[in-house]
């Protein structure tokens, strides 16, 4: 923050970049699974990374660990090279706009806002329990970015976990309790990756064996808690995928057949 913008570039179609070039950057926040870049000028970049995109920062002259040809957006201010790789969502637009944004206004309270607290857990399981999510399972509703925002897939598998959740069992069957538990583990898994390059959701707490995650991407593996094997299983909107242990996370008696 509080540099200029030497050069900028973007993917075309794209935003027009040249509009920043000269500007100098107020702030760099994060919006749920949004980045948001303002500037002096009035102008605000907002980057959504999806599921395969990155932000690099490189010092100048510094070799790129990706192609160019990856690149969605280049910034380039004074010492500093940031490069953002994959993006599916790259935009301009004036800042005054912000609050009326199509995207950005539906977003749900964001585990990430240093303000989290006792309001903005109720407003999420207020939003949990909105007629068009109450039939959703609870690893879907969990991804669902107007309801809460800032849980991408990792994440959401690893809080399940956690709190020994049943991924699959509808929002209907959870008291608000246990929503909360939710809430506020995936609050707490986040904000201790907030300024990791890795993501590492074992640490401090009992039990945890050697490895980053518990059962994220570990299909077939043994449970780190009772050695079962771990289970994956594609579902919901995008075929997301949702990993879990079938003895620490077991099917509710009243949900089985």
């Amino acid at each position: 923050m509080g540099r200029s913008v030497l050069s900028a570039s973007a993917r075309q179609p794209g935003p027009r970049t040249d509009a920043i070039v000269g500007a100098t950057i107020t702030s760099v926040e994060s919006r749920g699974k949004h980045l948001l870049i303002s500037f002096d000028s009035g102008l605000e970049l907002r980057t959504h990374l999806g599921m395969h995109g990155s932000w690099h920062r490189y010092a100048t002259g510094e070799k790129w660990r990706r192609p160019p040809s990856r690149a969605r957006l280049v910034i380039e201010v004074p010492g500093t090279v940031a490069v953002c790789f994959d993006a599916p969502t790259v935009e301009l637009y004036d800042s005054r706009a912000a609050s009326i944004h199509p995207v950005l206004s539906a977003l749900g309270p964001d585990l990430l806002d240093p303000d989290f607290g006792p309001q903005a857990v109720a407003e999420a399981v207020r939003r949990l329990r909105a007629p068009h999510r109450v039939e959703l399972t609870i690893a879907e509703a969990l991804l669902d970015q107007q309801a809460l925002a800032g849980i991408g897939n990792i994440f959401k598998s690893e809080t399940l976990f956690v709190e020994e959740q049943f991924p699959f069992e509808r929002v209907a069957a959870l008291d608000d309790e246990s929503l909360r538990r939710l809430i506020e583990t995936a609050r707490r898994l986040l904000m201790a990756n907030l300024d990791r390059g890795i993501r590492v959701t074992t640490e401090g707490v009992a039990g945890a064996a050697r490895g980053r995650h518990w059962v994220y991407g570990r299909t077939a593996q043994p449970c780190r808690r009772c050695e079962t094997p771990i289970v994956a299983r594609e579902h919901g909107r995008g075929n997301r995928r949702t990993y879990w242990c079938p003895s620490c996370q077991p099917e509710p008696a009243e949900a089985q057949p």
